[in-house]
């Protein structure tokens, strides 16, 4: 059987930035062919980044996506590159006479020999979650086939695999000794075991081995964990990336040679692709004497996967935005504690702020416990009592009850934004999943900030995460940390005294169980009550949710980690009267 080396560069590209996605591409391509890579392949829409959401609207955009792309084949062969084909993902317009021509397209290209040897588009554009790409851009109509050292390699994006026909049925009927799909496929809970379970799927459909090349990185919301798969048609896992890293995956493959006459060019396929032909070249190849060993990359448990999606939302959203270093509000509790240790492993202590802003409500051991925690983790700390602030205001206003109450919180909301100001931090917001969904936060309070770092993470599972990240650090032998008494006093806001926060929610393990059904399952008052869970508590939580979506609005944005988070995922209009009842 023929073999082919294959080069599959699992990156992190930044959107709009074509310059540096170029150059990224030039420094891994010249990584992958001293490795003797027969073909080398970058994910979806490496050139521009994704997802480009309306930039794709910008003809300027378009076409300096274009024009990067000849730019690139150029400066491959101009370094030496140009014999080893680069498959790159880009942002295209549809050729013109045809059905969409001069539409956006989210497009890939062969590049060989200092030119762009052929395109083709996405054909299954996906429509719900966190994509919207019916909007952005228009289907491709072909399988694009290329043949190599006697091995056709069929070639797919992303969403093609995703649905069933399409891509993976035509490259079974072209016959193709392997499909390789560049991805953009962002990060929840539990997906890499679908994944795996879907390519495992769509090679037995397709008949061959299936590449499944994935991106890293984050995107406003999204979080890319590369997870990159090889798999053989009978399902046996070759090769998978590492999770979270950007990483250099070359194997050698034994392939089954291309026919000597297969169905000619143009050939009608599966939802009426048309299959295009495209001969590189070259002699097969005998494997190797000594072939590369497979890598498999090691797993993460379910909290340093979750953990890790945080710290490379929050790296990425203040390096990509080209800040510098952030402000945190701590008051003690556990949400700021971990918001504190996510940000110094995302962006290093030393480029973290922290502020205590007492009131004359706040208890000694939440000022020591923030305290503390500067000290573990070695961020900048200082002490701002807002007492002061707080009995100017209720000498000039006669606020009482929840007015009171939130006017604390407004006042450190107020304060770290000036601080922001003042010395240029960004300031990262501390509110979990279980206080936005039920509306427990205080608008311009604690829900001040650029960026959210735990804001699709349920309460139960900030506590999961504090005491994960505390074992980490001991089994190094470092210090955790989050000081235990952070982690098992009772959750408190400290905005009146002896408060907790049982005082107005449910216990949070009852709480985030039922959210878990209305926000994430979508589940109906009636059914959840079915499943044993208390009515009046149903009715209470559903009631609350549905009020507090105009707070939700106004809550910055922060790393998407479940199925179904409040921004992308989750639309549902303000005004609203429809209730669960």
């Amino acid at each position: 059987m023929p073999n082919l080396r294959l080069a599959l560069c699992q990156i992190d590209p930044w959107v709009g930035d074509l310059a540096r996605n170029s150059e990224e591409v030039l420094r891994w391509s010249k990584r992958a062919a001293e490795s003797g890579a027969d073909l080398i392949a970058f994910p979806e829409m490496v050139l521009t980044g994704y997802p480009v959401e309306d930039l794709a609207f910008r003809g300027s955009f378009v076409e300096g996506s274009r024009a990067a792309l000849v730019e690139l084949a150029a400066k491959l062969a101009a370094e030496g590159l140009g014999d080893v084909p680069v498959v790159v993902g880009y942002l295209g317009r549809a050729e013109p006479g045809t059905k969409y021509a001069g539409k956006p397209q989210n497009c890939a290209a062969v590049l060989r020999g200092g030119e762009v040897v052929t395109r083709f588009a996405k054909h299954f554009l996906p429509n719900y979650g966190v994509f919207d790409e019916y909007r952005y851009f228009v289907p491709g109509d072909q399988l694009t086939v290329l043949r190599l050292h006697g091995v056709d390699v069929a070639l797919a994006i992303c969403e093609d695999i995703w649905q069933e026909g399409g891509r993976v049925a035509a490259t079974g009927q072209a016959g193709a000794g392997v499909l390789l799909s560049i991805n953009g496929s962002p990060y929840e809970r539990d997906k890499d075991d679908v994944r795996l379970e879907l390519v495992r799927r769509r090679a037995a459909e397709a008949g061959c081995p299936l590449v499944y090349l994935n991106m890293v990185g984050a995107q406003d919301e999204l979080v890319f964990d590369g997870d990159t798969l090889v798999v053989a048609a009978d399902g046996e896992l070759l090769a998978r990336g590492p999770q979270f890293e950007e990483a250099l995956l070359v194997m050698d493959l034994d392939l089954p040679a291309a026919p000597e006459s297969g169905l000619p060019d143009g050939t009608v396929l599966a939802d009426g692709l048309r299959l295009t032909r495209v001969d590189l070249g070259g002699e097969p190849k005998p494997a190797p004497a000594e072939p590369l060993p497979p890598r498999i990359g090691e797993r993460l448990d379910d909290e340093a996967e979750v953990y890790a999606a945080l710290v490379e939302g929050t790296r990425a959203y203040v390096r990509k935005n080209g800040m510098r270093s952030v402000l945190i509000g701590l008051s003690g509790g556990i949400d700021s504690a971990l918001v504190a240790a996510i940000a110094v492993d995302a962006i290093g202590a030393e480029n973290v702020y922290g502020v205590s802003m007492p009131s004359r409500y706040s208890s000694q051991h939440s000022r020591d416990d923030a305290a503390e925690l500067a000290r573990r983790t070695g961020l900048h700390f200082r002490t701002v009592p807002i007492a002061p602030m707080f009995d100017a205001y209720l000498g000039a206003t006669e606020l009482t009850g929840l007015a009171e109450e939130n006017l604390q919180s407004r006042l450190r909301g107020t304060l770290l934004m000036a601080i922001s100001n003042q010395e240029g931090q960004i300031v990262l917001a501390p509110g979990n999943k279980s206080e936005l969904a039920v509306g427990y936060s205080t608008l311009y309070g604690d829900s001040v900030g650029a960026y959210g770092p735990i804001k699709d993470v349920y309460k139960t599972l900030i506590f999961r995460l504090a005491r994960w990240r505390n074992a980490q650090a001991e089994a190094r032998g470092e210090v955790p940390p989050i000081p235990e008494n952070t982690i098992s006093k009772p959750p408190s806001a400290e905005l009146r005294p002896d408060q907790v926060d049982t005082d107005s929610l449910p216990d949070y393990d009852l709480l985030d169980a039922v959210l878990d059904r209305y926000v994430e399952g979508d589940q109906g008052r009636d059914a959840i009550v079915a499943e044993g869970y208390p009515a009046d508590v149903v009715d209470r939580v559903v009631r609350l949710v549905d009020t507090a979506e105009y707070k939700r609005r106004q809550y910055p944005p922060g790393p998407k980690v479940s199925p179904k988070n409040f921004g992308r995922d989750r639309r549902l209009p303000i005004t609203n009267r429809w209730r669960q009842g």
